[in-house]
């Protein structure tokens, strides 16, 4: 019977101590995750249930912020991670913006009906059409245009019979000619009608400018009313090549430099001009602004909504630098990641400046020693977005900057 304790209080005293020990481990400050599947964190060893591949011990950081994000050895070298210290450098020469080029607004031309009726014949159809100055654009049926044509011709009829000894004709043919010609007929079509006593139903209208058709706005058979659009056509003889800026960009920009833009549409190819338009309205929620530099178009090559990059000359300085694609930019701002520990990283919102040769300026958020992040930020930046459910952006304060 003493034996029988003996040996029952044994077991017990081992079962306690292997129940100790399961929680020291579970309590211990280490998860394991999968260096492949990081949503994988487990309390044990083992082997991740997504690629079975044998999970990794990772340290919870117990003083870090809750804005750091630490990943193992294995995240680190998978995601191809480096960091490097900034450091002061020279930057200049030129900046370079991503265009769009746009239709010169200032040579477009909207072609209206003069006055109220029914189109019943259309002369261009498509879009992209090119019409010349001149050229016959649409008949119209007017019941109100009909009848100032008769009254013109009776006008004139009666001065000839009455040879202004009554009224004076004279001052009315003169009115009703200027009715005419403010519903848009043109000399000639007058000078037809004091020679042709018939008078036709419907009246030709003509493009008043040359230029490519960019919306038809009429059909055939459709009333119009006065002043109603028909088309519009642009003049792509010169084009806008227009570019967003940062407001930290603003400073290097010389509004009296000439400009040269670039197309990757047509390698070898290229514009000069001038700045003709920075908006003086600043977009507070993307702090960008809108450059635009009038180019050439000589033979109509180039063609609105395509790419283009704008250069644009700048005196070199001193200045803290980084690689371009260190450097995270968004509609908010952009912002970097810094090495704050041992595969630990936090992200940092900072004012960029000019872009050159592969390297970008920051202006403020960043001193010289801070080591950054140089490859892997937008893997930091969605690993963030995966782990904590909010992006680090939301994190900053930009009026700080």
């Amino acid at each position: 019977m003493k034996q029988l304790f003996i040996i029952s209080f044994i077991a017990l005293l081992i079962i306690s101590c292997d129940s100790k020990k399961y929680e020291d481990h579970v309590e211990a400050d280490v998860y394991y995750t999968c260096s492949m599947d990081p949503q994988v964190m487990e309390l044990k060893p083992g082997k991740c249930p997504i690629c079975k591949m044998p999970l990794t011990p990772v340290k919870k950081s117990s003083n870090g912020s809750k804005d750091e994000l630490q990943l193992s050895e294995q995240q680190v070298q998978l995601g191809n991670i480096t960091v490097d210290t900034i450091s002061s450098g020279m930057i200049g020469d030129k900046m370079i913006l991503t265009a769009t080029l746009n239709t010169d607004q200032m040579k477009t031309t909207s072609v209206s009906a003069r006055v109220m009726g029914r189109i019943d014949k259309l002369y261009f159809r498509n879009v992209g059409d090119f019409v010349k100055k001149g050229d016959r654009i649409f008949d119209i049926y007017s019941e109100e245009l009909n009848n100032a044509k008769q009254e013109y011709q009776l006008t004139l009829e009666k001065k000839k019979t009455l040879d202004n000894s009554i009224i004076d004709f004279d001052q009315l043919v003169r009115s009703a000619k200027t009715k005419l010609q403010l519903w848009g007929l043109s000399e000639s079509q007058i000078k037809e009608l004091e020679t042709n006593n018939k008078i036709s139903n419907h009246t030709s209208f003509y493009s008043p400018a040359s230029g490519y058709i960019t919306s038809l706005d009429a059909l055939e058979g459709q009333y119009i009313m006065e002043g109603g659009t028909v088309l519009r056509l642009a003049d792509l003889s010169t084009l806008w090549a227009e570019a967003q800026v940062y407001v930290s960009q603003l400073a290097q920009v010389d509004p009296q430099s000439v400009a040269e833009v670039q197309f990757p549409d047509f390698p070898g190819k290229s514009a000069k001009g001038r700045i003709d338009f920075v908006n003086p309205e600043i977009n507070p929620e993307t702090r960008i602004t809108l450059l635009r530099v009038s180019i050439p178009n000589a033979g109509n090559q180039l063609k609105p909504g395509m790419s283009a990059y704008i250069l644009l000359k700048a005196k070199q300085h001193q200045s803290l630098t980084l690689p371009t694609d260190a450097v995270i930019q968004e509609s908010k701002g952009a912002t970097v990641w810094l090495q704050t520990g041992k595969n630990t990283f936090r992200s940092k919102m900072v004012e960029i400046g000019m872009e050159d040769n592969g390297r970008i300026e920051i202006r403020n958020g960043l001193k010289p020693g801070d080591i950054v992040v140089i490859s892997g930020a937008y893997l930091l930046n969605s690993e963030y977005i995966f782990k904590k459910g909010t992006n680090p952006m939301e994190g900053h304060d930009m009026s700080n900057m």
